[in-house]
């Protein structure tokens, strides 16, 4: 393998994985620190609705922690990666049977799901293919 190969791939593999959770964190924040303009996204309202909007923020921040740990160095920490994948494949999956399972007429509610169907499903992507690099890469390195 040669040296510039060695040094591209984890290098675009981090850029991946930063830029999932550069939005994941984004949403994050947002929620944390402007929860009135998503609380009707979700039918909630006045000081319960803020509070359920930044509950989800902070465990947005907590969801990311494998991801923090896989962009910092996605070769020593792939464990992290793949916990990452996983938990972005259970928001997706989740979402999407979230979604199916709604009952009645709720367009504000069918909306931020679908919504974080279409953000989790792209960073899913990204990360599965930041994965596939890096096991490509650490599969080159051991022959």
């Amino acid at each position: 393998m040669d040296v510039k190969r060695r040094s591209i791939t984890p290098s675009v593999a981090r850029v991946l994985i930063g830029i999932v959770t550069f939005f994941n964190l984004q949403c994050a924040f947002f929620f944390l620190f402007r929860p009135a303009d998503f609380a009707p996204g979700f039918e909630l309202t006045g000081v319960p609705g803020a509070a359920n909007i930044q509950g989800m923020g902070l465990l947005f921040v907590m969801w990311n922690v494998p991801y923090l740990f896989a962009l910092v160095n996605p070769l020593k920490y792939t464990v992290s990666l793949i916990e990452a994948v996983i938990m972005q494949a259970v928001g997706m999956f989740g979402e999407t049977i979230l979604l199916l399972l709604l009952k009645g007429e709720h367009p504000l509610i069918k909306a931020s799901v679908l919504r974080f169907i279409v953000f989790d499903g792209a960073g899913l992507v990204l990360l599965l293919i930041a994965l596939l690099l890096i096991l490509t890469f650490k599969r080159s390195r051991t022959k």
